[in-house]
């Protein structure tokens, strides 16, 4: 396969695949991790020589036109991001005269690809599992490649920078290779670096390895667990999933998240990390308020916050953050890795009352970095939290790609 390195992009256009699906709050991007993370490679592009059609998807659109996902409200950042004026076309179907006039150094960026049913191959109004839904998935099949191929059109080569995105058997993402030859596709610089810091994580294992996972279910993540309960020294739990284990102990969790029908699955990753010889590290401790507005993340006036057992938590409270002991030994867990991988941070870091059990972790892996370890942040909310806590700058890695990370991780492997 071509590299981009040793492509000659010389009075070429390139369509690239990006991820630029950022947060935005009243249309400003409250982070921009993924822009910045493709800018080495769209900037090598107009480097050398090449013009550029940026493509990517926002949110979820569900095949739907809805103006607060439009790329458009990003336009301006791209454009400061690298330094040129970037024009934009509301219509990813109609750029053929904009991407015809394009000329060696000019930036285009396309409307939001998930506008169009075509571009995830799935059908728009119907129940998913349904005689209906199937048959319109057949028929999308045709005019997904039609979709691509009107992609392809606008340019010579194409490449895939959007890891966040990898996993996903789209239009964009896998169909629109079909309609280049071997020398005129390639990865960007950024996909290049995802790949290999995955490898270095699963292939290239450092003693002693440690995973932390959290997030508030089991269920979402136990592929992911069961793999690295194969691969890791020790194990930190934490998050929303931890009461599901203290659950199944028979703890009282007040009302606190909990996953009533996997009881058993939490029960058989503890059984499984004693038969691997693998340290389960989960909170023993936590913090619980009967106050927090999840709109607001904030805490109302006068409501209760206090430290408690995770196997104990009051009626009518519910655990939003690692105690202090389970922040000692998470930190004291994570002292002397050497490999390290973190995903799902410890409680409602959004919250500024209830950030402290991420920050603690965020903290021991930068350390742990500072001492030598190699350490991948992956994940939308662990990227945020490194990003809170002005840690970025003292991790190993931070990958853009929360689910395709996830699914590298698990060993998945998609086939089209």
């Amino acid at each position: 396969m071509m590299t981009i390195d040793k492509y000659n992009f010389a009075g070429k256009k390139a369509i690239v695949r990006v991820d630029f699906n950022v947060p935005l709050k009243d249309g400003k991007i409250t982070d921009d991790t993924r822009i910045r993370g493709a800018l080495p490679t769209l900037k090598l592009i107009l480097e050398k020589g090449g013009a550029l059609i940026i493509m990517s998807h926002m949110g979820k659109p569900k095949g739907k036109v809805k103006p607060e996902l439009s790329l458009g409200q990003i336009v301006d950042a791209v454009s400061a991001a690298l330094g040129t004026p970037v024009k934009f076309v509301n219509d990813c179907m109609k750029a053929d005269a904009e991407a015809a006039a394009l000329k060696p150094g000019e930036v285009l960026l396309l409307e939001n690809l998930r506008f169009y049913p075509e571009e995830e191959g799935k059908p728009v109004g119907l129940d998913k599992g349904t005689p209906e839904y199937d048959e319109a998935k057949k028929a999308l099949k045709a005019t997904q490649k039609e979709f691509a191929k009107k992609l392809a059109s606008y340019a010579d080569c194409w490449v895939m920078d959007a890891f966040g995105t990898a996993h996903r058997k789209h239009a964009s993402t896998a169909v629109i290779a079909d309609y280049f030859d071997a020398d005129n596709k390639m990865l960007g610089l950024l996909m290049e670096k995802e790949v290999k810091a995955v490898d270095n994580v699963l292939n290239n294992i450092q003693r002693p390895f440690i995973a932390i996972m959290g997030g508030s279910k089991v269920s979402s993540k136990i592929g992911i667990i069961e793999n690295l309960l194969g691969k890791v020294d020790k194990l930190i739990l934490c998050g929303g999933m931890t009461y599901t284990f203290a659950k199944a102990h028979g703890g009282e969790i007040g009302k606190s998240i909990v996953e009533m029908d996997k009881l058993d699955v939490a029960l058989g990753v503890e059984e499984l990390a004693k038969k691997n010889g693998v340290q389960l590290v989960l909170g023993s401790d936590c913090v619980a308020t009967d106050g927090l507005d999840f709109g607001t993340m904030t805490v109302k006036p006068g409501s209760q916050i206090i430290n408690c057992p995770a196997n104990a938590v009051p009626a009518g409270l519910e655990g939003v953050d690692a105690g202090p002991e389970s922040r000692k030994a998470f930190a004291e867990a994570i002292k002397g890795a050497k490999t390290i991988l973190w995903n799902g941070p410890a409680g409602v870091f959004e919250c500024d009352d209830f950030c402290d059990g991420s920050r603690a972790i965020g903290e021991a892996i930068a350390q742990a970095t500072k001492e030598g370890a190699f350490s991948l942040i992956g994940g939308g909310d662990s990227v945020a939290c490194v990003n809170k806590f002005g840690l970025a700058d003292q991790v190993s890695y931070i990958s853009t790609g929360g689910g395709a990370l996830l699914e590298a991780i698990e060993g998945k492997v998609h086939q089209r």
